[in-house]
């Protein structure tokens, strides 16, 4: 990997500690950045993914999945604007008075953060994240698996969580996921972050996925499961036809939170 670093030019390299710290780039924000043309830097891009560092994205890139995952910090702040939509629509879609499990995931802590306004919650969490956000809320009740403690993004891991979740049965699970194939398979990076989110599935009676199409970008090594598990997928969009037939064909409810602001917008302008 050094020697590949060492081959690019120092604005390559610059553009590579950009997409490492802030998770993502832009053509636009680089070129007035480097006070370069869009056109150089769309050739730094392409050649900094042609060398597996980066991977395109519509009018930017982000770092490649095979090189590295991308930091939790900085994850926050890629598509913060459309986590925040998620995380208000799933959260709608979780009555007063439910049980629920809530992983961990940028896009589930916003779920956890919109439902301040919920009372009568059982809310089981793995995400040390989200037990920030909730543990002082009046009206609702928290549980966090115990176990060993990922240092990177708070997350609660290892058998001790596993067989821990396995002793409930809750009404929704909110899950979130680091890829999703075209084939519909849901992915993440750490196998033992997977099996937690196996026990939550599965013990489940309602599963949401949280996550933007940017996850459709994506690649990751471990298999979580499939879209045919889900009772709910909850994105800003979803440009694939092919996942959204699958969504029809296995009566997964989806909901594109991104049209469903847009829509609002309308409405509050017409007003």
């Amino acid at each position: 990997m050094r020697v590949v670093i060492d081959q690019v030019s120092q604005r390559q390299q610059d553009i590579l500690a950009l997409a490492r710290l802030h998770g993502r780039v832009s053509v636009e924000e680089l070129a007035a950045r480097f006070e370069v043309t869009p056109q150089t830097i769309r050739k730094d891009l392409n050649e900094l993914c042609d060398s597996r560092l980066l991977s395109r994205i519509h009018g930017g890139a982000v770092v490649a999945s095979g090189v590295e995952n991308v930091s939790y910090e900085a994850r926050r702040l890629v598509a913060h604007g459309e986590k925040r939509a998620i995380g208000e629509a799933a959260a709608r879609l979780i009555p007063n008075s439910a049980s629920l499990f809530i992983n961990i995931g940028t896009t589930t802590e916003e779920v956890a953060r919109a439902l301040g306004d919920h009372e009568d919650l059982l809310v089981i969490t793995n995400n040390l994240n989200v037990a920030t956000l909730l543990y002082r809320h009046p009206k609702m009740s928290l549980i966090v698996a115990g176990g060993p403690v990922r240092r990177a993004d708070g997350a609660v891991i290892g058998s001790a969580a596993v067989d821990f979740i396995n002793q409930f049965k809750v009404d929704y699970a909110v899950i979130g996921a680091s890829a999703i194939d075209e084939d519909g398979t849901l992915l993440d990076f750490d196998y033992r972050e997977v099996r937690v989110a196996r026990a939550i599935i599965e013990n489940a009676r309602r599963v949401i996925l949280v996550a933007d199409k940017l996850k459709l970008e994506r690649s990751a090594p471990i298999r979580v499961g499939h879209l045919r598990e889900l009772d709910y997928f909850v994105t800003d969009a979803l440009p694939s036809a092919d996942l959204r037939e699958m969504c029809a064909a296995h009566r997964v409810a989806l909901v594109e939170a991104g049209a469903e602001a847009a829509a609002q917008e309308t409405s509050d302008a017409a007003e």
